[in-house]
């Protein structure tokens, strides 16, 4: 035996110091492989929308209402099986309304505890007790364990798992174990969930969908690139801290950074109207909400806006001459100004300008920001850098984040792999080298990382940088497409300008031959592996369909943003992924959490895809089993160690006497 094999099972011996010990372990993990795999929810492009996602994450996608229809079946109706699914969504909601509504509470109670345990059961099967246990409340968690465990069928244990129900009741703690018995069951139902990126702008409430997050049992998330540029603000890239606050005032959220975050806009705002003061920013009007703005505020947003707007510019100038290798001169366009002809030359065209109003440009100088614009992000970025709030889901962003993810033989990631029109991988320059394919993707991820976390300032520079070209750049995986037109939309009627071709890899989603080549080039293969996609939003009122390449690949950007939901007409696909296949759905806007409780309504959801496997998936067939049989490996060699001699068990005192 090797030194550093002999190391390694002397250090695996302090964990389990007998014979004893490792084989129950053994016994332990070689069972738990033959249990079904854990079932796993997809969703993408939340965008702020936290009402919507919030009931999709406590809905599993569908996944509580077909538990309780296998449950229940035709036992009880269809009004009762909404109104035990609206609890589970909603305990505490639901429970205010019924305690005002129901005369006979005792018995309310006695009802819905033992259809809740029912449901509980079903959903802890799959799991070994020891999960189970973890996932309980720690104020109930020996009364939910003996109410799963129990067997009220058997006349021994009848009048006992009856008391439990009867004491609980009695002791005023009912409604407490209905909340916690609905909490844990919707921890039971989704093992594992994939968030495919763009949690950030457009609705609301990012930080909420955040804070849920960072409150799930178990997460990964692959990095959209909305989620990226926040992620380079947070770093202290001014260029990213200037399309934060840009597109949070277009979409009426200034209020986001302000209130949610704490980030201080005064001197941002004191600039605006200083010096756009009678400027009345007609291309820089608000696409907000009308229930959930205050349009008093409007005048001096759109101020704000088109200040932003125009440091944005300038910034970005900055990096493109600095950074040639991004291949980004034809967005330098501010120099491409005739201020006195009141034009713009794009791409060797010239077109009227919208709006000539541009105070603080020196047109010697077009990028070079005014002392007065330097001084406001100057306190803006230290007001980014020093938010706790954000930093803190920032952190948890590159912690549970990657910009792809392979797991459970399916390949995750937000927006395309960057291809040529003949189907091979595009090879792009960072920093003197060139990548393609996954060595891309794992290059942009390494600089990401060091942009928020490098101590060198010239690497943490790159990596700053590096964040923002994967905001925007033609070939960023996360942005796909040849530009970004923000300036064209802004100031340029002419509709030609504004179009952002998409790069060939979207064109190549039904080509076999190019999703197999992708599949390959991050290490899987076989016609049960699967892309999982997000990112580009699917039509489906124009009959694209989110299924492509037979079923290999899975768009399921349908619309979760409001701001989408015209285009697509639908509010997002979701997908469940559990032992028994696929399965990909359609939903409908969700309307609020008030009728829900009140009426039982859920989200309309149509099945798009199901795809059963060839057998039941266990635990064995996923990645956690291949780690549990590696596991299983070392303790069979530090077994054989003990049996052979070449260890000594390590008794304790105890064990000894």
């Amino acid at each position: 035996m090797e030194n550093g094999e002999l190391r390694y099972l002397k250090s695996l011996a302090k964990q389990y110091p007998t014979v004893a010990s490792a084989a129950t372990e053994i016994i332990n993990l070689q069972a738990i492989l033959s249990l079904p795999k854990g079932t796993e929810h997809f969703i993408t492009d939340i965008h702020g929308e936290y009402d919507q996602f919030r009931h999709i994450i406590k809905n599993g996608s569908g996944a509580i209402r077909r538990k309780i229809e296998d449950e229940f079946s035709n036992a009880i109706s269809a009004t009762e099986k909404k109104a035990i699914a609206a609890l589970i969504y909603y305990p505490e909601q639901k429970l205010e309304l019924v305690l005002k509504n129901e005369e006979n509470m005792e018995d309310w109670y006695k009802v819905t505890l033992y259809r809740l345990i029912r449901i509980c059961k079903s959903a802890s099967s799959k799991y070994t007790r020891s999960k189970v246990r973890k996932a309980l409340p720690k104020d109930f968690a020996y009364v939910i364990e003996e109410l799963l465990t129990g067997r009220p069928d058997i006349s021994d244990q009848e009048a006992y798992y009856n008391e439990i129900i009867n004491s609980v009741i009695g002791t005023g703690r009912a409604g407490e174990l209905v909340i916690s018995l609905c909490n844990v069951i919707r921890r039971l139902v989704v093992d594992h969930l994939h968030v495919l990126g763009d949690i950030f702008d457009r609705g609301p409430y990012p930080n909420l969908v955040m804070d849920t997050l960072m409150r799930h049992h178990s997460v990964d998330i692959q990095w959209g690139n909305h989620d990226v540029y926040w992620m380079g603000a947070a770093a202290g890239n001014q260029a990213c801290i200037c399309n934060v606050i840009r597109i949070s005032a277009r979409y009426g959220n200034l209020n986001l950074l302000e209130d949610s975050y704490g980030i201080n806009l005064v001197p941002l705002a004191r600039f605006a109207m200083s010096r756009y003061e009678k400027d009345p920013c007609t291309c820089f009007k608000l696409d907000y909400r009308e229930d959930e703005y205050d349009v008093h505020d409007a005048m001096l947003d759109e101020k704000m806006h088109k200040a932003i707007a125009v440091m944005q510019f300038k910034l970005e100038g900055q990096m493109i001459k600095r950074h040639p290798e991004f291949h980004m001169d034809g967005r330098l366009l501010l120099d491409k100004i005739d201020p006195k002809k009141g034009t713009v030359c794009i791409e060797g065209v010239e077109y009227p300008m919208k709006d000539i109003s541009f105070p603080t440009i020196d047109w010697e100088h077009p990028y070079e920001l005014s002392q007065e614009e330097a001084d406001v992000m100057e306190r803006i970025t230290l007001a980014f850098l020093n938010c706790e709030k954000l930093q803190r889901h920032v952190r948890f962003l590159f912690t549970k984040g990657s910009l792809y993810k392979v797991y459970n033989g399916n390949l995750l990631y937000h927006g395309c792999v960057p291809m040529n029109e003949d189907g091979s991988f595009t090879s792009v320059e960072i920093y003197g080298k060139k990548y393609a394919g996954k060595e891309l993707y794992d290059v942009l991820e390494s600089y990401a990382r060091k942009g928020y976390y490098a101590i060198d300032p010239g690497e943490k520079k790159r990596g700053q940088d590096i964040l923002w070209f994967i905001w925007e750049n033609q070939n960023s995986p996360v942005f796909g497409k040849a530009k970004m037109t923000t300036f064209e939309r802004y100031f340029v009627a002419d509709k030609r300008t504004h179009e952002e071709p998409k790069n060939p890899y979207y064109r190549l989603l039904d080509d076999e031959e190019t999703v197999s080549r992708i599949l390959a080039e991050f290490g899987l293969g076989g016609a049960e592996s699967h892309i999982i996609n997000g990112h580009i939003p699917v039509e489906a009122k124009r009959g694209e369909s989110p299924v492509r390449c037979g079923g290999r690949l899975l768009i399921i950007d349908g619309g979760f943003s409001k701001a989408y939901q015209p285009k697509t007409g639908i509010a997002g696909y979701t997908l469940i992924y559990n032992s028994y296949g696929l399965l990909l759905a359609a939903h409908e806007p969700f309307e609020s959490v008030e009728k829900a409780v009140r009426d039982g309504s859920d989200v309309a959801s149509h099945t798009v895809l199901v795809q059963h496997v060839t057998r039941r998936k266990l635990v064995a067939d996923t990645d956690i089993g291949r780690e549990l049989r590696e596991s299983i490996q070392d303790l069979q060699a530090l077994l054989a160690a003990y049996r052979s001699g070449v260890l000594a068990e390590q008794l304790s005192e105890k064990n000894e006497n």
